[in-house]
């Protein structure tokens, strides 16, 4: 270990020697040069003055004229690392600007669907992340979700659950296979439009420091009224406490919503996710960071708005779940098991297993 040790630190050692000996010579010259002027402004200004040529008063104004302009030369030099990492900085902030997004969230083109049912279909879906190429997240995907339907997916942590949220928003694109809407390829509806259909509620909502009448009008991209924002509320479980407050909708959230506990916070959220009245909804672990009594007001509200809309769940508590339409278990990059809750267990299977060792963690 050591030896390795030693061996990772060889080459900064060598960069460090480098840099040590350019600023230790730079130094030294800089330096040179300032006694060098100083030298050179007394001599010449003795010989002046034995000539009669100036005066004493003129001398030192001269020299210190000099001086100050050495002074300024020689600090120019210690900008220089600063001014390269500036440089550096701004290289990488323009790199990140210039960069062409393949899935570009401002282009109009593409189809807007007359009606929109919320029938949604994964054929044959692989995908890796591009920051892990040699990770295949899914290697042979299939799911059909039917409209009006609630679909829950189930799965070890780092299964892929998540992942089918963001294929579905496009954030990416499959690397083969297809995802449709309705049966048309969602690649080639207009983006904007598309994801105006779909309202997602996370397991760690994002609240912006304003109100929350401001945060939940976002959802429908701040053009909602007054008598969606209430109904969207009142929907969500959030009518009642949101009234409560001293300031009711006025209320300031404050950063990341820290102003609210977690529960209500997340029924902000659900209202923001239905104001626009989405025909999917995306649940991502929308209740998995609250505690009992927040989970079950929670859930009330989710049980209530995901009426007539396509759902997607993903589940971390698995008694969150036994009463969808649906429960897909993804493993291994596929669609392992799919049925009812009651099905899957009498099955004996993966879903069996996992909620086996969910009951025996959460007695535990």
């Amino acid at each position: 270990m050591m030896e390795l040790y030693q061996k990772k630190c060889s080459g900064t050692i060598q960069t460090g020697i480098r840099q040590g000996l350019v600023s230790g010579t730079s130094f030294g010259i800089s330096l040179f040069l300032v006694f060098s002027v100083n030298a050179g402004s007394f001599y010449a200004a003795a010989r002046l003055v034995e000539s009669g040529k100036t005066s004493i008063s003129d001398v030192f104004r001269v020299f210190f004229t000099l001086t100050l302009a050495a002074v300024a030369m020689t600090q120019s030099g210690f900008m220089a690392p600063g001014a390269s990492k500036a440089k550096s900085a701004v290289a990488s902030i323009y790199a990140i600007l210039e960069q062409k997004s393949n899935i570009d969230p401002s282009d109009e083109s593409g189809m807007m669907l007359q009606e929109v049912r919320g029938e949604i279909e994964f054929h044959h879906v692989t995908f890796k992340y591009p920051t892990r190429p040699d990770v295949l997240v899914f290697r042979d995907l299939s799911l059909t979700i039917n409209a009006g339907e609630t679909i829950a997916l189930a799965g070890e942590s780092g299964s892929g659950k998540s992942t089918v949220i963001s294929l579905l928003q496009r954030f990416y694109d499959p690397d083969s296979g297809q995802i449709t809407l309705d049966g048309t390829e969602i690649k080639n509806l207009q983006l904007k439009w598309f994801r105006k259909q779909m309202g997602l509620v996370s397991q760690e909502p994002i609240l912006f420091n304003d109100t929350i009448r401001a945060n939940i009008a976002y959802g429908k991209g701040g053009d909602a009224t007054e008598a969606e924002i209430i109904a969207a509320a009142e929907l969500a479980n959030a009518h009642k406490f949101i009234s409560s407050l001293q300031q009711g909708y006025d209320t300031v959230v404050g950063e990341r919503g820290i102003q609210l506990s977690g529960g209500q916070k997340q029924r902000v959220a659900i209202a923001r996710a239905i104001v626009k009245s989405p025909k999917i909804l995306l649940l991502d672990e929308a209740t998995s960071a609250l505690d009992a009594e927040s989970e079950r007001v929670v859930q009330d509200a989710l049980d209530r708005v995901r009426v007539d809309k396509t759902t997607i769940v993903v589940a971390h508590r698995l008694s969150t779940i036994k009463d969808a339409d649906s429960i897909a278990v993804v493993e291994h990059g596929v669609i392992a098991e799919q049925g009812k809750h009651d099905t899957l267990i009498n099955k004996g299977g993966i879903y069996a297993s996992l909620v086996g060792l969910h009951t025996t963690h959460a007695s535990s």
